[in-house]
């Protein structure tokens, strides 16, 4: 392999990936979710720019494009499992969290099972948004889990509505950030609806690639 910019720059989101847990081990929230969220995110801009420059540059190799896809899903795969941890398990976000997941593993197999001929499961257009919606609706979230840490803390150990009873009793101020239920709520609100659209759109890859690889999983009669 040669160590061209485009490569470095895989390498270094590939790294990234098991950095955003690290976060969590060394540093208190909510600066772990803050370093974890701008981690994540400047990971997750390099998915473009490698990809981009290699083809401006005409640097395009095997190692970036067996590495590439391999980044992308350590990324999303550790950065679910952080999240769901740190949100308390939320049904709403395990559900579509396991069916990324299980896609994942899925795809991942197929490619090994049909080995040369793996290449006719090539990343389409669709898939490209997959990724980007993952990445969108993980962004997301982790800014909701910080601010729902910050929050608890303005709060006292109330939760949301106990707090918002007694912003409407008027015997606390409002959170400063969005009002009575601060921002975390809207956050992580909008951070699910990104992830159902992410399961989805990878509900519907998973498919595609199965039945492209359809023909060679039947036995030879």
């Amino acid at each position: 392999m040669s160590w061209t910019i485009p490569n470095i720059l895989t390498v270094l989101r590939l790294l990234a990936a098991p950095g955003v847990a690290v976060m969590f081990l060394y540093f208190h929230r909510p600066w772990a979710d803050w370093f974890a969220l701008a981690l994540f995110v400047s990971a997750a801009v390099t998915d473009y720019f490698d990809g981009y420059l290699a083809r401006l540059w005409k640097q395009e190799s095997k190692f970036g494009a067996m590495l590439d896809p391999i980044a992308d899903k350590a990324m999303v795969v550790i950065a679910i499992m952080v999240i769901t941890g740190y949100s308390g398990m939320n049904p709403w976000l395990i559900l579509p969290a396991a069916a990324i997941l299980f896609r994942e593993v899925f795809v991942s197999g197929l490619r090994e099972f049909l080995g040369a001929k793996a290449g006719l499961l090539k990343v389409t257009r669709l898939a490209k948004w997959k990724t980007t919606a993952q990445m969108v609706a993980i962004a997301v979230l982790f800014l909701g889990t910080g601010l729902e840490h910050v929050e608890g803390i303005a709060r006292r150990g109330l939760t949301a509505d106990q707090y918002a009873e007694l912003v409407n009793a008027g015997l606390a101020d409002p959170l400063r950030s969005c009002g009575v239920r601060g921002c975390s709520s809207y956050a992580t609100f909008v951070g699910l609806g990104l992830i159902w659209v992410a399961a989805v759109l990878t509900f519907l890859t998973g498919w595609d690639y199965f039945r492209k690889a359809l023909p060679f999983l039947k036995d030879e009669g």
